[in-house]
């Protein structure tokens, strides 16, 4: 990976200094979809930079029971992460790759050296923090707030977002584990949405209408 390639793939960082010590000192990996990068319980020694692809990021209960809280797409970095990493505490989370993705792991020594000398490094971590922190606060006010159906339809929004297709290629039970909910719940929903023709369900598919998110917003 050559430096303009970084640069392309991370906007937030022009600094050629800061660039070239991202490549020499981070691990650039290839993972691919499924792959499960971290878990509850375990303790966070990088700091992971998706470059291409995505990670979804998860709450887990007790009883395994999974909660979606945020996408990581290029560019971007887990806050979450970054927590557990300055306060050396074990990982509150679980990331599994969505989508066939390249990471570049940095060392957490070297993520602190990176914040004490590159403006832009110190810079990113703030955005990233304050950016998590208000889709947090969604996904917070969603659960606590917001009917299911809402919640789904937030949720096919997103995930149209994620992928920049009009279908969606999952079941009722992963959308359902993601949600909180049972699959008979989202089932029953998303007929509900069939029925309005704003979608259109096969099998292990979602076809989504173009005005998906307009048609919600009326």
């Amino acid at each position: 990976m050559t430096i303009e390639q970084l640069k392309e793939a991370l906007p937030n960082f022009t600094d050629p200094h800061l660039l070239q010590a991202i490549l020499s000192k981070g691990q650039v990996m290839n993972i691919p979809s499924g792959k499960v990068l971290m878990e509850p319980g375990q303790f966070i020694k990088v700091v992971p930079l998706v470059v291409e692809g995505s990670v979804k990021i998860m709450r887990m209960d007790d009883d395994g029971k999974e909660l979606f809280l945020y996408y990581l797409t290029p560019g971007e970095t887990c806050a979450l992460s970054l927590t557990c990493c300055t306060a050396a505490k074990p990982s509150e989370i679980k990331a599994v790759v969505e989508e066939n993705a390249t990471l570049i792991f940095i060392p957490i020594q070297v993520h602190e050296q990176f914040a004490n000398e590159y403006k832009q490094w110190k810079d990113f971590v703030s955005m990233t923090y304050q950016a998590r922190f208000q889709e947090l606060l969604l996904t917070l006010d969603a659960v606590a707030f917001k009917r299911m159906d809402e919640r789904l339809m937030r949720y096919i929004v997103t995930k149209m977002k994620q992928h920049k297709a009009n279908e969606l290629h999952t079941t009722h039970q992963e959308i359902a584990n993601e949600l909180g909910t049972s699959r008979e719940v989202v089932s029953r929903l998303l007929k509900q949405l069939e029925k309005k023709k704003w979608i259109e369900l096969g099998r292990n598919i979602i076809y989504i209408r173009d005005d998906f998110e307009e048609l919600i917003s009326r």
